[in-house]
This record gives C-alpha cells, sequence and structure tokens, in this order.
C-alpha cells in the first residue's frame, strides 16, 4: 500500500499533427498504410486477454474500395457474450482493489503510446477501414483518443479528492466505488476515440467491461487492444466482443450483474435499449448505469449581420468532414436572405474545390460513406429530394456511386419547406439542407429551429451583433448541449467543450468531463467516530 497521496501528470491536448508534404509524420502514415496494404490481418475477439477465433470469419474492406481487402474478423454468439460476462467477472475483485494510481498510470502510458509509437498505426487503421482522411484520423484516433485517457485520469483525480467536512471526534470519508457488476460499452463506427474512450472510462474507475465495437470498426479496434495490452491492462478488464446486437443484448441485459452501459449510436437502439432494461430491472443486482450519445440533426444559423464568407466555411466544414458522418455534423441551416446570395456563392466555390476519392492520396477531402446500408439510405434521402420539384432544389452534388466504393457527392438542397424531411431527420452523410428566412424573422426564425428536431446536440450562431448572440443563445438553451459562436457545430476538444446533448440526443453525460466519470462511480460514505458514546441518554433528558 502506497504512503503517500500522488499528483497524476497535468493533463494537455495532443497537438495535431499537419502532415504536410515533407514533414516526417508524413512519411510515417504512408509508410504504415502501405505496409498494412501488404499484410491482411486476422482481428480476433479478446476475452481474459486471449485472443478468440471462430469459424464465422467475415472480410474486413475499406469503404473507398471493395477490393481492398484488410483482413478477417472473428464473429461470436451468445456463448461468446457469455464467456466475456464470465471473465471481467473473475477480473472484477482484483482491478477494482488495484490503487487507482496503478490503473491511471496503464492508461497514461496509453496515451504516451497513441500519440508515440503507435501513432501512424491507428491513423492508418481508421483510414483504411473507416474512411477518414489523414487530417480526420489525426484529430480523431491519434489526438483526441490520447486526450481522453489523459483528461479523465485528471478528473478521476479530482473526484476522489471530494471529500466531506468532519465534525470534532469524527472522520467523514467518501469512497468511490466501482459499480457492482460489469458494464457494457457500446461503441460507433466514425471515432476510434469514442470507441477506445467508452470502455477505458468505465475501466479507470475500478469496472470491468464487455466491449462490443461496431462491425466497421472492427479493423482499428485491434489496434485499440494492443494498445491497451501493450500499457499493461490486466486480462479481463476490457473484453472486446464482435457479435450481432441483439445476440449481445439478449444475454447483456438478462444477467443479474449487468451495472451499466456506456453507449454511442442511434436514437432508436438506445430507446429500445432503454425500454429492455426497463423491463428487466427485477433481474437486477442494482439500478443500472444508462448513459448513451445518440442522434443530432444540427444547426447552423445565421444572423442578417453575419460574414457571409464564415458562414459558407462553416458550412462546407461542418457539414462535409468526414463525410458529414459525425453526430455533430451540420445538417441543417438557416440563412438570411441579405446575405444568401454570397454565402451561396463561397459555398459552391468551396465545393466545386474539394476533391473526392481514396485517402491514401492526402489531396482528398472527401471520402467514401462507411459501408453499403448507410449508402443506400443517404441515396434514398437523395433521391426524395430530387422528386421534390416543388419545394426543393438541389444547387449542388446529388450522385452517388457504389461500384467501387461508397461515394456520394456533397450534396446541398434548398427548401421552400422549414419542415421539409432533410431538415428534421437524421441522415448521417455528406447532405446539407438550407432555408432561406426573410431577414426581418430572425427571432421567429430562432423559435422555428427550436421546435423543428427531436434532437439537441450541436448547434451554431452566426452574426456580428451581439444582441443577436445572446438572443440566439437563450432561445436555443436547450436546442443543443454543444454551443458554438461565430464556429462550425463540431470539433468539440477534450477538455475544452465536454461533449454530449439532450432531448432526442442522450443523456448529455459529456464524455471527456468529469460529469461522465461520475457516472462509474457508486459512492459509499464512511463515519468514524474516535470517542464512541457509551450511554444512550442525552443531556435533555437529564433532571432539573
Amino acid at each position: 500500500m502506497a504512503n503517500a497521496t500522488f499528483i497524476p501528470p497535468a493533463p494537455h491536448n495532443e497537438p495535431v499533427l499537419s502532415y504536410a508534404p515533407g514533414t516526417p509524420e508524413r512519411a510515417a502514415l504512408q509508410a504504415e498504410l502501405d505496409r498494412r496494404l501488404k499484410a491482411r490481418i486476422d482481428a480476433p475477439m479478446w476475452i481474459g486477454g486471449k485472443a478468440v477465433v471462430t469459424k464465422d470469419q467475415r472480410k474486413m474492406t475499406s469503404p473507398q474500395k471493395h477490393s481492398q481487402h484488410l483482413g478477417m474478423a472473428h464473429f461470436g454468439d451468445a456463448k461468446t457474450v457469455k464467456a466475456a460476462i464470465d471473465a471481467a467477472l473473475r477480473a472484477k475483485r482484483d482491478w477494482e482493489n488495484m490503487p487507482w494510481e496503478d490503473r491511471a498510470a496503464i492508461f497514461l502510458k496509453a496515451a504516451d503510446l497513441i500519440s508515440g509509437p503507435y501513432r501512424a498505426s491507428i491513423n492508418a487503421a481508421t483510414m483504411l477501414g473507416q474512411g477518414k482522411n489523414a487530417y480526420q484520423a489525426e484529430i480523431d484516433a491519434a489526438c483526441e483518443f490520447a486526450d481522453f485517457l489523459r483528461f479523465n485520469v485528471a478528473y478521476a483525480d479530482r473526484i476522489h479528492n471530494d471529500q466531506p467536512v468532519s465534525s470534532p471526534g469524527v472522520w467523514n470519508r467518501l469512497e468511490y466505488r466501482a459499480l457492482e457488476g460489469f458494464v457494457f460499452a457500446l461503441t460507433p463506427f466514425n471515432f476510434t476515440a469514442i470507441a477506445g474512450n467508452l470502455p477505458s472510462s468505465c475501466a479507470l474507475m475500478g469496472n470491468t467491461v464487455v466491449w462490443k465495437c461496431a462491425d466497421a470498426q472492427c479493423y482499428s479496434a485491434q489496434v485499440v487492444m494492443e494498445i491497451f495490452m501493450e500499457a499493461g491492462l490486466p486480462d479481463g478488464v476490457i473484453n472486446l466482443i464482435h457479435v450481432e446486437g441483439p445476440v449481445a443484448g439478449d444475454v447483456i441485459f438478462k444477467h443479474k450483474d449487468f451495472a451499466g452501459i456506456h453507449f454511442t449510436g442511434s436514437t432508436g437502439v438506445f430507446r429500445h435499449i432503454w425500454q429492455t432494461i426497463g423491463n428487466n430491472l427485477p433481474l437486477y443486482r442494482s439500478y443500472p448505469r444508462i448513459v448513451g450519445e445518440t442522434g443530432g440533426k444540427d444547426f447552423v444559423v445565421a444572423h442578417p449581420s453575419a460574414d457571409p464568407v464564415v458562414v459558407a466555411t462553416a458550412l462546407s466544414r461542418g457539414a462535409f468532414e468526414y463525410q458529414g458522418q459525425k453526430c455533430s455534423a451540420a445538417s441543417r441551416a438557416y440563412i438570411p436572405e441579405n446575405i444568401w446570395p454570397q454565402v451561396k456563392k463561397e459555398l459552391l466555390a468551396d465545393l466545386a474545390d474539394m476533391k473526392m476519392g481514396d485517402p491514401r492520396d492526402f489531396k482528398n477531402f472527401i471520402g467514401a460513406v462507411i459501408d453499403e446500408k448507410a449508402f443506400d439510405k443517404i441515396a434514398g434521402y437523395i433521391d426524395a429530394l430530387k422528386k421534390d420539384k416543388k419545394n426543393i432544389q438541389i444547387i449542388a452534388g446529388g450522385k452517388y456511386d457504389k461500384s467501387k466504393g461508397y461515394f456520394i457527392e456533397p450534396t446541398v438542397a434548398v427548401t421552400k419547406d422549414p419542415k421539409s424531411t432533410t431538415m428534421c431527420e437524421e441522415i448521417f452523410g455528406p447532405v446539407l439542407t438550407i432555408y432561406v428566412y426573410d431577414d426581418e424573422k430572425y427571432e421567429d426564425t430562432l423559435e422555428l429551429l427550436n421546435n423543428t428536431s427531436p434532437y439537441a446536440l450541436t448547434g451554431a450562431v452566426f452574426a456580428k451583433e451581439r444582441e443577436a448572440v445572446m438572443l440566439a443563445t437563450e432561445r436555443l438553451r436547450h436546442s443543443a448541449g454543444n454551443f458554438y459562436i461565430n464556429d462550425k457545430p463540431t470539433g468539440a476538444v477534450v477538455g475544452q467543450q465536454p461533449f454530449g446533448g439532450a432531448r432526442g440526443s442522450g443523456t448529455n453525460d459529456k464524455a471527456g468531463s468529469i460529469l461522465n466519470l461520475y457516472r462509474w462511480v457508486s459512492a459509499r460514505a464512511i463515519k468514524e467516530n474516535f470517542v464512541s458514546p457509551t450511554d444512550y441518554r442525552y443531556p435533555f433528558m437529564a433532571e432539573e
């Protein structure tokens, strides 16, 4: 047992490397991309520290090139899920009893491995498997992932140091226990950092985890597990499984030791999970923690005083970086008539300049969407836009092709109907719908925006007049959990803009903040009395 109070290193945001021509990071990344394309991998599940392989093997390919065979992922069944739960429960006692600073050291080492010797590997895997360009991979898989790990340690330290006051003769203490049971981490394809953070944030606080990554993220998930194991994570603390969602849910949500879920994904899936958990409450040892970040229909609203070039840049970046496959991507915009012609001109110029193709060509800004299911869904929305001649004008894009990869052109539609389908529903692809409003109806437009979508994740207001900013900030108070003033609604940085939304966008537990870590502990208050009473009678009872 350590006889000291240790102060962890102060966290810092990992600097984003440029990957400009001639830089060492560019050369290292290109070499790693080439190496990976020559070496197909096996992607096993990891249960109790052991690689688990099965006969159910599924090909991993790049979304930008169907012929790019990356390797085979091994998929399991209900028995696999039970084995992962058993491994997590076996590891739990030793892991939660490990001094917190030793748990922290593992994840701090993982952060340095990510930002150091594994940087090219995790970025290349994200580019090949998830279709990100070099910059999008860098800010996600390298920088944000390392930031999550470092800042979570600092937040855990703050939590442990939050202690109650003690009266004379008494020592009051607050112990932050792990949850009783195991945690299920269910992660999305679009951010390697999220895939790494959801299980590791729970584990840092002493929990053991069953982690199901998205099928489309199996390739980079192997790098995540390799880093955790290299950092010294004990066997069974984080168990990675590849199974169908309903198969996992049927086992996990009926298990008495299910203690919580850390989720990022669709609103529909999350609501179904919540309902299932509610129906199964009598089965559980404790009330499970339910933490989820779900969908978004993220907005940009411009005031007549806004700079049209700034607005156009925010739209071109906010809507089309990573093909719009961000929970925070701008997908609906409200632009006043007075600046619309200039916004339109600048936005179309940006789109005309954007190149689309394989992210291994660093000149490409746009890549492919993640898979055929996503492609077909997004194409369906575009087809519906084309059919609505009365209300919709497509001013850019509108074409798509999945013959070689899942490519969809950045598409911009202007609508006369502010309640049209693509102003309301999440698309999760490179489609932006714009409503041009009367300059005199800024306040009415804020009200319209607030009542149009069931989501409330991110949003942005653009204005030079402070009164307009103040009005939007007040009227849109509950419309976005992350609200941006004169900036695009994407790109939250750990430690700077804690991320999450409410309404149909989730529980707003703010990944990358101290608020999130509080959800993975169960506090125990301990009172120690140094001189215990020896008489039941109180002074007021004495004879006069």
